[in-house]
């Protein structure tokens, strides 16, 4: 059983997990209101999006660090006050820039606040208990992009936006005062000085990528700035790449990802969680712009990924030691691929049961999926290796978290020349249809992953019942 200490702890960091990714995606609803609000046009209300993730993604790796330098509490503390502070000034701009600016120190503080938070769940647990306090510290995230269109709708029409940024502050003050109950101070040491270096080539590469991916996801598109952007961004990550492994004392400690469990969960789960996040953003769209129904319609039935992800949390624990990770991530990855194949097929005539089906699998799929994977990352790594584990598969995860959007534009923008090539007369649904095949295609990608996986992969998180051995053949005689 898990104690209470780690339970809360657990919880603590859903609830931190939950506020940051739903401010992350919620401000696209408010994008025309905050527009006229601030005197500019919807085009640059973007910037309040990028610079948030990319201050987040580009920070992350910092996080292994500081916690060795002041210690997981002092660091935890600190990024919980510093995004509820940045919140507060966030809901008090009045001008773009200032919003921005904001934005930064938001984005900042939650790249501190969630991979810290995770350590602390992970420092000091059962191998055993890991299964269970990663899946409460995972589905708040996957809930939040689910809930932030309808949420920033209600706010909008019934409030105002900053309202949007208003709500993080009383969640941001009792976030610190049970941080600041449940969570210990722990021994710091004196790590090795900062890798300058690592820190400038990983910060400058992540950044320039989520960068490059906001180019790609615009309307008016310029091709030369978003492909030169992304190229710059991916020699940058390589050469960091290159000078991690060399380094006496790098940023973050890539040769972690020898350990084969981790090395599937960051390539298959970053992999997934492009679907994931893709998903909800294609589905509303589909709905509304080609089926014509009313955003709380489709609001309504994108809430069945939610059910799907709330309904399968009790299961998720028993069914992974039951069955082993490797034969539960096929499973999902599967049941995934399915949910997007039928996704792009759906037409307006469709029985709403039928879709609220598909929509409620993919929910489910995506919730098994990321928990399995969120698990198995740290199954097999030691105690000392944790925050370099720890701060690879936070920034790979919060990536593809960040481009997702982007994926799920450039996927409908190549609809258009790729929808001749199927069977029948292009329509207004054959973009999403191709769309959706490729998010099919990135999930059977992730089913390659977990068929390499060991079938004993994760084993030592699980708890395996056996059956009572047999007495002896002189005894039972």
């Amino acid at each position: 059983m898990i104690d209470k200490s780690h339970r809360s702890k657990a919880l603590l960091v859903a609830g931190c997990f939950f506020m940051e990714m739903l401010d992350g995606t919620i401000v696209t609803t408010a994008a025309p209101q905050m527009a006229r609000s601030l005197h500019v046009s919807s085009a640059a209300i973007g910037l309040i999006i990028t610079s948030f993730l990319l201050t987040f993604a580009a920070l992350i790796p910092l996080s292994g660090w500081l916690t060795r330098r002041w210690g997981t509490r002092p660091v935890f503390l600190a990024a919980i006050a510093v995004f509820t502070l940045a919140s507060l000034g966030c809901a008090l701009s009045t001008t773009l820039p200032v919003l921005v600016a904001m934005r930064v120190v938001q984005g900042f503080g939650g790249a501190m606040m969630v991979p810290v938070g995770r350590l602390i769940v992970l420092a000091g647990a059962e191998k055993s208990d890991l299964m269970r306090l990663m899946a409460y510290v995972v589905w708040p995230g996957l809930m939040a992009p689910v809930v932030a269109p309808l949420a920033g709708g209600l706010i909008t029409t019934y409030a105002s936006w900053p309202w949007m940024f208003g709500i993080n502050i009383p969640l941001g003050v009792v976030a610190f005062a049970v941080a600041w109950r449940v969570v210990e101070a722990t021994p710091t040491e004196r790590p090795p000085r900062l890798d300058r270096l690592g820190v400038v080539l990983t910060c400058a590469g992540l950044g320039g990528l989520t960068y490059a991916g906001h180019l790609f996801s615009e309307q008016n598109i310029s091709w030369a700035a978003a492909i030169t952007t992304a190229l710059v961004s991916l020699a940058l990550l390589t050469a960091a790449v290159r000078h991690l492994l060399r380094a006496e004392a790098p940023l973050v400690n890539l040769r972690v990802l020898r350990i084969p469990t981790l090395r599937a969960s960051v390539s298959g789960g970053s992999l997934f969680w492009i679907v994931v996040g893709a998903g909800p953003f294609l589905m509303p769209l589909l709905f509304q712009n080609v089926f014509g129904w009313s955003s709380v319609k489709s609001g309504a039935v994108v809430l069945f990924i939610f059910v799907g992800n709330i309904g399968i949390k009790p299961a998720t624990t028993p069914l992974l030691n039951r069955f082993g990770f490797r034969p539960v991530l096929i499973a999902a990855t599967l049941a995934m691929a399915a949910a997007m194949a039928t996704a792009g097929l759906l037409t307006a005539a469709t029985p709403i049961i039928l879709t609220c089906a598909v929509v409620l699998i993919s929910g489910i799929a995506r919730s098994v999926a990321m928990t399995a994977f969120s698990t198995v990352s740290f199954s097999d790594v030691a105690p000392e290796q944790m925050p370099d584990a720890n701060s690879i598969a936070a920034t790979a995860f919060q990536m593809s978290a960040g481009l997702a959007i982007a994926v799920s534009t450039i996927a409908l923008r190549a609809g258009g020349p790729l929808g001749h090539l199927l069977p029948g007369t292009p329509d207004a649904r054959t973009a999403y249809t191709v769309a959706f095949l490729i998010l099919t295609l990135f999930s059977l990608c992730v089913t390659g992953t977990a068929l390499r996986m060991h079938p004993d992969a994760g084993a030592r998180v699980r708890r395996i019942r056996t059956a009572a051995p047999a007495a002896p053949a002189n005894e039972a005689s």
